[in-house]
């Protein structure tokens, strides 16, 4: 299952999904339902008006080795 960061998490300091896990919450999900902004989407239920997160999360995890 792909997950997207969308814009509400941009400049947001909360550091709730680190507490869930430090490192490679997003690839398990563990950090959507802590998410205070609701910033964290399954690709298949993003809104059509962060589409454009689709790319900018892929080019990110592919340099990042995930």
């Amino acid at each position: 299952m792909a997950y997207v960061i969308a814009e509400p998490c941009i400049g947001t300091k909360d550091t709730a999904c680190v507490d869930v896990c430090p490192v490679d919450c997003i690839h398990r999900g563990a950090c959507v339902p802590v998410c205070p902004v609701t910033a964290i989407f399954v690709l298949e239920d993003l809104p059509e008006k962060w589409a454009s997160f689709t790319p900018v999360n892929a080019d990110y995890f592919k340099k990042k080795g995930a």
